[in-house]
């Protein structure tokens, strides 16, 4: 639901609990669980990935349905329409052909008195890649991070999402994760999934750099996993602040502002303009 807000007292109130909402007290008690479930899983492998799934995600899982198997990844191709499938195509080639023109190259030179000069670019063995689950499905995530290690010739990919309440894993999801080239999927999330890929399990590998976003926990694993293994970056709640008039496309303006709201439950979406109805329209287009 999008309020709209017209009075400055409230509107002050409401811009300091978007502001405090990763307040650092908050974010201690958080790191400690974190910290709590890597090194349960450091130790005891895939026990502590399977009990923390249990206790978090409310999934039983055993150890042998950690891996997406085969026939599902096969059966993904028939739940998705032709429609997605072909943007789900035309989505990896592009991003292939854009991540082609950047792969750095590697050089050398002799300068004076034999000295060797140059810039050698190796690919990692394996990476690891966190997508998203639970409130959205993110194909996107999956070919904009997957692809880039494609083409960088990395020798494994591998990728943890957690499944659905059925156990089961968003088909478009999956038909993005064989588009993109990746070699192994596991169901599974959370901090305890990165602790995994950080550490390695039983089941699951360990890996050399880990990628994607993820909620405040996942964000916080990387951070501490970070030196043992690479990480791309720490993501923190999507945040977007639109400043429009009445000349703005409500249509346009909703679009954005869910494209962000749809992330995370602390994410904070956010309107600001000097026309009433604009506001009005808005709020009609996101309740749609």
């Amino acid at each position: 639901m999008l309020r709209i807000i017209t009075e400055q007292a409230e509107a002050q109130t409401e811009l300091r609990r978007i502001r405090d909402r990763t307040a650092s007290d908050q974010m201690l008690n958080k790191e400690a669980t974190v910290r709590e479930v890597l090194q349960a899983v450091k130790r005891q492998g895939d026990v502590a990935l399977l009990h923390y799934t249990e206790e978090f995600d409310q999934l039983r899982l055993s150890r042998e349905q950690l891996r997406v198997s085969g026939s599902e990844l096969d059966a993904a191709y028939q739940q998705v329409s032709k429609e997605l499938l072909d943007a789900i195509q035309l989505a990896a080639r592009q991003i292939e052909a854009f991540h082609r023109q950047r792969v750095p190259k590697s050089w050398v030179q002799f300068g004076e008195d034999d000295v060797v000069l140059g810039k050698r670019y190796t690919a990692v063995d394996k990476a690891g890649l966190y997508v998203p689950g639970g409130r959205a499905s993110y194909p996107s995530t999956v070919l904009m991070n997957a692809i880039p290690a494609k083409v960088a010739q990395v020798n494994q990919i591998i990728m943890v999402t957690p499944p659905r309440p059925d156990q089961s894993i968003n088909p478009a999801v999956l038909v993005a994760a064989q588009e993109a080239g990746i070699h192994e999927i596991y169901r599974v999330g959370g901090a305890q999934a990165i602790a995994a890929l950080a550490f390695g399990t039983e089941t699951i590998p360990n890996v050399d750099v880990i990628s994607g976003p993820g909620n405040i926990y996942v964000t916080l694993a990387k951070k501490l996993v970070y030196g043992i293994v690479g990480i791309d970056s720490l993501a923190g709640p999507s945040e977007v602040l639109i400043i429009a008039d009445e000349k703005a496309n409500p249509v346009h303006v909703a679009v954005d502002l869910l494209a962000q709201a749809e992330h995370d439950p602390m994410a904070a979406a956010i309107l600001l303009t000097t026309d009433a109805n604009l506001a009005k329209q808005v709020q009609g287009q996101v309740q749609q």
